[in-house]
């Protein structure tokens, strides 16, 4: 709860609100959770960013198809950078979003995924607690798909917050 607390706080410090005559599209996603819950052993906090503009999009057969771009780091200094697709399905106030990106993966000091590059699928339903805002959960599993020697994989979930500017 100290970790969500603090990251509201610095949420509210560093993008204050303000007010623009149109909307632009631009929605943020801020997330914590936990990197690699499932290994006991190089399970991290981990802390991200994503950008979605709404503006850019694709209608597809599988629904609209938007980019997202977007970066965590974790506890242990393992760093991804991803970009790549999610299709959001809205349903009342909650929003279910499945996403694939692929990324590139450092591991600092964490778990060695075995390859610098990394495929991301990850699955969120939010609700949204105002014309601007979205309280979600996320989960998501990072792999190298064997182009590496090993591909040991990580699982991972977070909570979010969604925010249109």
């Amino acid at each position: 709860m100290r970790v969500l607390t603090s990251f509201v706080v610095f949420y509210v410090l560093l993008f204050p609100n303000f007010v623009k005559a149109e909307n632009s599209g631009d929605k943020w996603n801020f997330y914590i959770g936990m990197f690699d819950f499932s290994d006991d052993g190089k399970k991290s906090n981990l802390y991200g960013i994503q950008h979605i503009n709404e503006d850019l999009y694709r209608e597809t057969s599988f629904g609209i198809l938007q980019p997202v771009t977007g970066a965590f780091i974790t506890a242990d200094n393992a760093k991804y950078i991803y970009t790549g697709f999610q299709v959001p399905k809205k349903n009342g106030s909650f929003t279910f979003t499945p996403s694939f990106t692929p990324g590139l993966y450092d591991e600092g000091d964490g778990k060695d995924l075995g390859h610098v590059i990394e495929f991301k699928t990850e699955v969120q339903i939010s609700y949204e607690i105002s014309n601007q805002s979205e309280i979600g959960f996320s989960y998501n599993h990072i792999s190298n798909a064997s182009l590496g020697d090993k591909n040991p994989g990580a699982n991972s979930y977070m909570f979010n917050f969604i925010k249109i500017y």
